[in-house]
């Protein structure tokens, strides 16, 4: 079966949605549908689904079903459960007492009539209501105590798994790595995801199931899902995207010397390369404390070796070769002070003497957008970085006039509320509603 293909961004956007289309449904008495994200390890799968948890204020639960190994962990476990009752329904009715002729022998053997009473069942009347209840086994002596009594019938059921017990309000169960759990949970899942039920416990409403596996491409040792299995859901596939990895690389301190060489070199991730992307989060980790690149380089290509193999390393190197590590950070392009100093760092780094490092200019434009965006969300725009944003955008031989729009759009839309003050500027207007 084709899946849609969607990066971060489109991943989330999908998500959205999916969650809100599963309230219409149940607000229709229908059961929501569930969502799969496939894709290769590193990608952020779940991260994707617990962000959006928080930016939807909705309780989240994940549970890696290839680390559990008791199905109870997933379902709940099997109890024995009575039923008792309090209260009743009866009571014995008055009444005349009757009797009837009958013939017998007397002790001369001669028959006689004799009057006898009759036995009729006694009659009952209805004098109120009784309580029923399902108790579990080990809470039977409590309820006895409080008046309740068997009412001789009994069954198997299910308690609710600690993870959903007490939850108050809607939520997201991220069930990752299901496809590289054995059967028996993928069994379990197919009816949570059928029915959002488990034998006798239910999903609370505005409960929503997103699913996470890895590709079955002979990469990944998981287990094969069928064509039944599989219409049970909406699958889909997260594909990698250098910009969405670098914003997120930006919000969760990546050394930004490796965020350039990821935006240089986009192709190092995908079908048939061998690295993943989180490989090459643990390579960058493994060198950050280096504050100079060259000076290391032989450890950085035993490192790289070890972790995203040779080739990728040996690119790694070549960048640091050529001073690429070495750009302007975002932070001083916003924060720094000295508008004339910044500007020329920048013309320094785009030009090399030759022609205009278009490549450079393009990092250098996504790594301040995701900076300013990122610092806006815990800090507050002066007017000094609405200056200083302003005068990137209008010195010459910095950003071109494309570039220049993308700064501005994608600033504004990241956080519009704290940039307004960009849009009396004429020549911000002017970019902003080309």
């Amino acid at each position: 079966m084709n899946q849609v293909q969607l990066d971060a961004g489109e991943m989330k956007n999908f998500l959205q949605h999916m969650i809100s289309n599963n309230r219409y449904v149940q607000a229709e008495g229908m059961t929501p549908v569930s969502t799969e994200i496939i894709g290769d390890s590193g990608l952020g799968k779940t991260s994707i689904a617990l962000q959006l948890a928080n930016e939807l204020g909705l309780n989240y639960v994940k549970l890696n079903l290839a680390q559990i190994e008791e199905l109870g962990d997933l379902v709940g476990f099997p109890v024995r459960q009575f039923q008792l009752s309090k209260g009743s329904t009866t009571s014995a009715a008055p009444a005349e007492q009757k009797f009837k002729f009958v013939k017998q022998l007397d002790a001369e053997g001669k028959t006689v009539m004799r009057k006898i009473p009759v036995e009729e069942p006694t009659q009952t009347i209805s004098t109120g209501s009784v309580e029923t209840i399902w108790v579990d086994e080990n809470a039977i002596d409590e309820y006895i105590k409080q008046g309740y009594s068997f009412t001789n019938k009994k069954r198997m059921s299910y308690c609710p798994p600690e993870w959903i017990a007490d939850r108050e309000g809607g939520g997201i169960l991220i069930l990752d790595d299901w496809n590289r759990a054995d059967i028996r949970f993928i069994q379990a899942v197919m009816e949570l995801v059928d029915r959002q039920e488990y034998i006798s416990w239910k999903l609370p409403k505005d409960w929503h199931i997103v699913l996470t596996a890895n590709p079955d491409d002979g990469d990944y040792l998981v287990q094969s899902i069928d064509t039944a299995q599989r219409t049970r859901f909406v699958s889909t596939i997260l594909k990698w995207s250098s910009e969405r990895w670098a914003e997120w690389a930006e919000q969760n301190k990546v050394d930004g010397r490796c965020i350039n060489f990821v935006l240089a070199h986009p192709e190092i991730v995908g079908e048939n390369k061998g690295v993943n992307p989180r490989s090459l989060t643990n390579f960058f980790k493994s060198i950050s404390s280096f504050k100079n690149f060259n000076d290391k380089l032989p450890m950085i290509q035993m490192v790289g070796e070890g972790s995203v193999g040779p080739e990728v390393t040996t690119l790694f190197t070549s960048f640091i070769k050529n001073k690429l590590d070495m750009l302007i950070t975002p932070k001083d392009m916003l924060l720094r002070e000295g508008d004339d100093q910044v500007m020329q760092e920048l013309k320094d780094c785009m030009n090399d003497g030759k022609e205009y490092r278009a490549d450079i200019a393009s990092i250098l434009t996504t790594r301040l957008i995701n900076y300013a965006v990122h610092y806006s969300q815990a800090n507050s725009i002066t007017p000094e970085i609405i200056q200083r944003i302003q005068v990137l955008i209008k010195t010459p031989d910095v950003f071109t006039d494309d570039l220049k729009y993308v700064i501005v759009k994608k600033i504004l839309n990241g956080n519009k509320q704290k940039f307004q003050k960009l849009v009396s500027d004429p020549t911000v207007q002017d970019l902003a509603t080309k």
